[in-house]
């Protein structure tokens, strides 16, 4: 894809993704707004287009994939908005925007951080209602997008970068590839091959998208 490319396929996902988004009513409106204002803050939302576009690469046909595009990029954004917070790296400003924590203060932040992983596996779950989903490829990426963003994916090498951080210890090249790896590669991984298993890809497909996601990751 091109530059002009990718702004298109870029403004495709947001469509995509602030359909899933909550409304701003009730009592817990104020947190509600700190979630949207998070994830409309922008970016390029390569995820969700590498998750569509390896679903159409397959053959994949329907909507099934877009719950799954909105729940990804959630995940990401929870992560950037606990990643900006004072503890974290404190930062004020991201794309030109300030951040959320800046905005609606350092509890509400956390707490839009941890609404957003929330509605992502509330609105992962909802493939289940699309027509013609096919519910054993729905649970699998299910459970690969806990997988990814957990403990032994996104969690576990934030983990790993802060933990060197706070005791200012040196770390060698092997702890250096698993915090890249995960920390930033295991989303893009998952969106790959979730877009894939929705397609309907074999087992010797799904390794061959993993050997390129793994390169695509450690190339970002």
């Amino acid at each position: 894809m091109n530059d002009s490319e990718l702004k298109l396929a870029a403004l495709r996902a947001d469509d995509v993704i602030f359909k899933y988004l909550p409304e701003e009513n009730g009592y817990p409106a104020t947190v509600i707004s700190a979630m949207n204002y998070s994830v409309k803050t922008g970016g390029k939302r390569i995820r969700p287009i590498f998750m569509q576009e390896t679903y159409k690469m397959f053959g994949g046909k329907g909507e099934v994939v877009e719950p799954f595009m909105a729940a990804i990029e959630m995940i990401h954004t929870y992560s950037l908005v606990h990643d900006d917070l004072e503890a974290m790296d404190n930062d004020e400003f991201r794309r030109g925007r300030k951040t959320t924590h800046v905005i609606y203060g350092e509890g509400m932040a956390i707490l839009a951080g941890d609404g957003l992983l929330n509605l992502a596996f509330e609105t992962a779950l909802k493939a289940f209602d699309v027509k013609g989903a096919d519910n054993a490829g729905v649970i699998k990426a299910l459970k690969l997008l806990a997988e990814k963003s957990g403990l032994y994916g996104m969690l576990g090498g934030q983990a790993c970068d802060v933990d060197a951080e706070q005791k200012k210890r040196a770390i060698d090249m092997d702890e250096l590839m698993y915090i890249h790896k995960n920390k930033t590669g295991a989303l893009i991984e998952a969106a790959m091959l979730i877009g894939a298993i929705l397609a309907g890809a074999g087992d010797k497909e799904l390794e061959k998208v993993d050997q390129i996601a793994l390169l695509v990751s450690t190339a970002f």
